[in-house]
């Protein structure tokens, strides 16, 4: 009987060149959704990036009334994230597309703040602070 000999795993090496970091921005539209007659809005996954090539993710919220089959928008919120764990929220938006629980956040607590801006040409503070901490609350309700 012959043994058999076991081969040693092949090695292998991996070379990567340093360089320029590279960002890419984009815009994905990541939600529509028409909350009540006459209103829709748009939720896009932004990535922008600064001089230095980092990327900067972003969740924004555009309010839309619907007046004889044209979209009028009435309100752009941008939600610039600012821990590591609402940069992976925000990216997996972009990959996976919007949770039902993050979608019942949207409806319930980013729309109507949203829409009671509606006309207004100055927020408040505090209605400025009712849109972050809803937004925030969208990208945080998983993680």
């Amino acid at each position: 009987m012959a043994k058999s000999k076991k081969k040693a795993p092949l090695s292998s090496v991996s070379v990567v060149p340093i360089g320029n970091k590279v960002c890419h921005p984009f815009l994905l539209e990541v939600m529509v959704f028409s909350p009540e007659a006459g209103y829709k809005f748009k939720v896009i996954v932004e990535r922008s990036c600064t001089p230095e090539a980092d990327s900067i993710w972003k969740l924004v919220f555009d309010l839309f009334k619907v007046e004889n089959g044209q979209e009028i928008q009435i309100i752009h919120v941008s939600f610039t994230t600012g821990t590591p764990v609402e940069q992976k929220a925000v990216q997996a938006m972009a990959a996976n597309g919007v949770t039902q629980p993050q979608a019942n956040v949207l409806v319930n607590d980013v729309y109507p703040p949203a829409k009671a801006l509606e006309g207004v040409e100055n927020p408040t503070p505090t209605q400025k602070q009712a849109l972050h901490d809803a937004m925030s609350k969208v990208v945080n309700i998983d993680f």
